[in-house]
């Protein structure tokens, strides 16, 4: 899979992919993800990428044609499956939009910025509109690494136990039952007994009990 990232503040997207998972992935050559600064694309000696808003009122907005440049540049290299807007009035991101994702082989993601874009770039280029929750952030560089993060975790060849990813919370509606380790006992607080039985029909059905409590008890609404 390849990632390009078109942000305004490309620093922010630096730390998120220089450790951990998503590092590996990296190194392994399973995915690429590269960020391209919309200032190269600026059509002035300013690097200027936004403007005032037509009609007046409050708040910048990014231009359309260093997006334009931008993504036709990256349009005539190779084809994507998806050009997605991070934006407070996307579809809320949820475990299976990160599924779908998983599967794309190119992706573009276009970091919103000051009030948004230009909405020509929405109505023309954008193919998928995205938003991690219910209020603003600064950009959307944050949340573009957020969606980066489930979607690339997904791919196999990431997690060193790719079942891992298939019990995660949402991926069959439910959230993940409790979990324990070692030691047993501590303090006097103890694992379920059934969780050391050896019995691994009787522990799946508990765990299966477990997560439809827990989400009927914390997320009534998944079952729905």
């Amino acid at each position: 899979m390849r990632i390009d990232i078109i942000t305004v503040v490309p620093e922010l997207l630096q730390s998120p992919f220089e450790v951990s998972i998503l590092k590996r992935a990296i190194e392994k050559g399973i995915v690429e993800v590269h960020t391209h600064n919309l200032r190269d694309w600026s059509t002035n000696a300013y690097k200027q990428i936004d403007d005032y808003q037509f009609g007046g009122g409050a708040g910048m907005v990014m231009m359309i044609e260093p997006i334009d440049k931008c993504i036709s540049e990256l349009k005539a290299q190779r084809d994507y499956d998806e050009i997605i807007y991070m934006t407070p009035d996307g579809k809320t991101f949820n475990q299976q939009t990160a599924n779908t994702l998983s599967l794309k082989e190119n992706i573009i993601i276009l970091c919103g910025h000051y009030k948004g874009v230009d909405q020509r770039v929405r109505d023309h280029f954008i193919t998928m509109e995205i938003s991690v929750g219910d209020f603003v952030l600064s950009g959307g560089e944050l949340a573009a690494a957020l969606v980066c993060d489930a979607v690339i975790r997904l791919i196999p060849g990431v997690l060193g136990n790719e079942t891992s990813a298939l019990t995660d919370s949402f991926q069959d509606d439910l959230l993940a039952p409790p979990i324990y380790t070692r030691p047993a006992e501590y303090k006097g607080w103890t694992v379920p007994d059934i969780l050391t039985s050896g019995h691994t029909g009787k522990i799946e059905e508990w765990r299966e009990d477990q997560a439809y409590k827990r989400t009927k008890e914390r997320r009534p609404d998944l079952l729905e």
